[in-house]
């Protein structure tokens, strides 16, 4: 198997960290081309988009359909319950970030350089984001991880995206997302503090960082 994309990206980052939680070792390897946009990488995922897994002469695009592909293909350990509830709800808390976090806060990536902000459209996308957080933070299990005692898919799922938008809040001082969400307050702090989650996050804050830096 191949994975292409970037680090950087957190759709990229959930398959390396499920993949991580699975014992497989799956790096993500330079978009074929050089560019997203490529005729290389077109021809592999014509959406180009990232992350995308090469699976032989097969393409699977879609960071949480490559993650039920590894849960499928390599289901020792499952990262998903037994339990059919459970199991929609640790693809449910997935679709929240993508549907409503990341979706709902184009506004604070397209305003991080100050001189092209629209204040009317950061001060949307900053109760967007912090509505969203409140929606996710409902289904959410009692902890320490998203769904109860065992580190898995939605922990996977939720952690690079909401570690991105951690970072990109704080340069709109929003210092805590989670002050008044006990849920993901409680959890966050779990992930930073054990393994193998905190390792995770120094390597995704590392790889953030360096690419804002290369931005500048």
């Amino acid at each position: 198997m191949n994975l292409y994309g970037h680090l950087v990206s957190p759709y990229v980052a959930r398959v390396v960290l499920a993949a991580e939680l699975k014992g497989i070792s799956l790096e993500p390897q330079p978009i074929p081309g050089g560019d997203l946009k490529s005729p290389e990488f077109l021809a592999l995922n014509p959406m180009g988009k990232m992350p995308a897994l090469k699976v032989g002469d097969d393409c699977i695009a879609e960071s949480m359909v490559i993650m039920d592909y590894l849960e499928e293909a390599h289901p020792t350990p499952s990262l998903l319950s037994q339990d059919p509830l459970l199991r929609a709800k640790a693809r449910l808390l997935g679709r929240i970030v993508d549907l409503y976090v990341m979706a709902a806060t184009r506004p604070l990536f397209a305003g991080l350089d100050p001189t092209k902000r629209n204040e009317t459209e950061v001060a949307a996308g900053k109760d967007a984001y912090l509505k969203a957080l409140s929606q996710l933070e409902h289904f959410m299990g009692s902890g320490p991880f998203a769904l109860g005692s065992t580190l898995g898919y939605a922990d996977c799922a939720m952690l690079p995206c909401l570690q991105l938008m951690s970072i990109i809040a704080s340069r709109y001082d929003i210092a805590d997302p989670y002050a008044d969400l006990p849920k993901l307050s409680a959890w966050w702090h779990h992930l930073q503090s054990t393994q193998p989650t905190q390792a995770f996050i120094e390597r995704y804050q590392t790889a953030v960082f360096s690419f804002f830096q290369s931005r500048r």
